[in-house]
């Protein structure tokens, strides 16, 4: 695919700029900071009912469904850096595609999981068996939810899709429309109507579905030119091999991290549930970072994909250097107020004097964590960018291997200490291997 000449004078004459990166960013940190409230929500309002089983229900329920649609969260990243590299390229025709297909595929992804939903319920819950009351309580509220599943999967591609054209305000109006429907919906069905846990799985469908059109709507220019309709474009083999490839080693990439986490959960419980619980308190800031460095990850998928679709290395490297400075600057900054705030912070969230003493204990791992993981959350920004997710897939397992290695050594000898210490590990190994891997990137720009 050639570069289009207005392409290239459009991108000589939109260098990469800090106004243009906040631009980007801004709204996604704000988006992001709205996802928890969600889910608060949704716990104080089922809590309201004055029984326990609802709020183990929706917790459980919510938690399965979010973890099995997020095998599909390929789909968003890989919008972005396909999506950009045609933007970058001035290749209309294929942006409009690239929408098409990422809604092709949340359709059939969708109707596939509600197709398999009873086997993937009774997974779910041989992995993590809950009470009668519970189960059957979250059960029915899955099987409520699990018919949004398209519209949900839709939005990945659809907020991968906004990003590449730099219009994260709509992802921003996208998320805040769900989030907004959901919590009034909540309110309706469940204190109102008296619906109890099926309330709160109704609101999230309407909440879902609406969501997708919003997004919709917002891309509707994605659907001029009749380029959507252009079948043979839309199924061209070689792209659709180039966009599968792309997605399942970003799924790949993903489940090994997945793979960390949830294992860095796990061997936390062995330490007992005062441990547990503080790891879980310190995970929430690790959260936090996460969300606020997303931002900035974003702007450089969007860059270094607009870079590659120009074929320019020298436009990588700026889109790159500029990112990073706000990433590794917002990532030091938030250090710095873990360990100022770290101990207040901790007692807001918990009463218990034992969990405090354990997390204040832990802190110090929270307060380097934004230092040691914030080259390899920019980095996935930049590899996205460039759709380099074989490399993404091959120094993931790098980094997992050095995960393993370290739970093996540190573990044993320093216990809770050992887990978390083995986490900030892969952080840095993952930021090493792909610091080791990026000049070849940024060669291949011009490939």
């Amino acid at each position: 695919m050639t570069a289009h000449p207005a392409a290239e004078a459009e991108g000589a004459a939109r260098p990469v700029t800090h106004r243009r990166i906040l631009h980007i960013a801004v709204p996604i940190v704000i988006s992001n900071a709205t996802v928890p409230i969600l889910g608060a929500v949704d716990t104080g309002v089922v809590g309201q009912l004055g029984d326990p089983v609802p709020i183990g229900a929706v917790g459980i329920g919510a938690i399965i469904l979010t973890s099995i649609y997020w095998l599909f969260g390929f789909l968003r990243m890989g919008t972005v850096g396909l999506t950009s590299q045609a933007e970058g390229a001035g290749d209309t025709a294929e942006v409009s595609a690239l929408l098409v297909r990422a809604l092709l595929i949340a359709g059939a992804g969708g109707a596939l999981l509600i197709l398999a939903q009873w086997l993937l319920f009774a997974g779910a819950f041989a992995l993590s068996p809950a009470s009668a009351e519970v189960e059957a309580a979250a059960r029915s509220y899955m099987a409520i939810r699990i018919w949004s599943a398209p519209g949900a999967i839709a939005v990945y591609g659809i907020t991968g899709w906004l990003i590449a054209k730099e219009r994260t305000r709509g992802v921003l109006v996208v998320q805040l429309w769900m989030n907004l429907t959901n919590i009034a919906l909540d309110l309706l069905f469940v204190l109102v109507l008296d619906w109890g846990v099926n309330g709160v799985a109704v609101a999230t469908f309407i909440a879902e579905w609406s969501g997708a059109a919003v997004g919709l709507w917002l891309c509707r220019d994605g659907f001029g030119g009749g380029h959507w309709k252009n079948r043979a474009l839309i199924f061209d083999p070689a792209r659709l091999l180039h966009m599968a490839n792309v997605n399942t080693n970003i799924l790949l990439r993903t489940l090994m991290l997945e793979a960390i986490f949830v294992s860095f959960l796990f061997l936390g419980a062995r330490f007992g549930d005062v441990k547990l619980a503080a790891n879980q308190i310190l995970l929430q800031l690790l959260f936090i970072t996460a969300y606020a460095l997303d931002g900035f990850a974003f702007s450089a998928e969007v860059f270094v994909g607009q870079a590659y679709g120009r074929k320019s290395p020298a436009a990588v490297r700026r889109g790159a250097v500029m990112t990073s400075l706000w990433g590794f600057g917002t990532g030091g900054a938030l250090g710095l107020v873990f360990l100022a705030f770290g101990p207040l912070i901790i007692d807001v969230m918990t009463t218990a004097p034992g969990v405090r003493e354990a997390a204040r204990g832990h802190l110090f791992w929270m307060v380097l964590a934004p230092f040691v993981g914030a080259a390899s959350w920019m980095f996935d920004g930049i590899y996205i960018g460039a759709t380099r997710s074989r490399d993404m897939r091959d120094m993931m397992f790098l980094s997992l291997l050095c995960y393993l290695v370290a739970l093996a050594v540190l573990v044993p000898w320093l216990g809770n200490h050992g887990v978390w210490a083995a986490l900030l590990v892969s952080f840095a190994a993952r930021g090493v291997f792909m610091g080791w891997r990026y000049p070849a990137l940024e060669r291949d720009a011009a490939a």
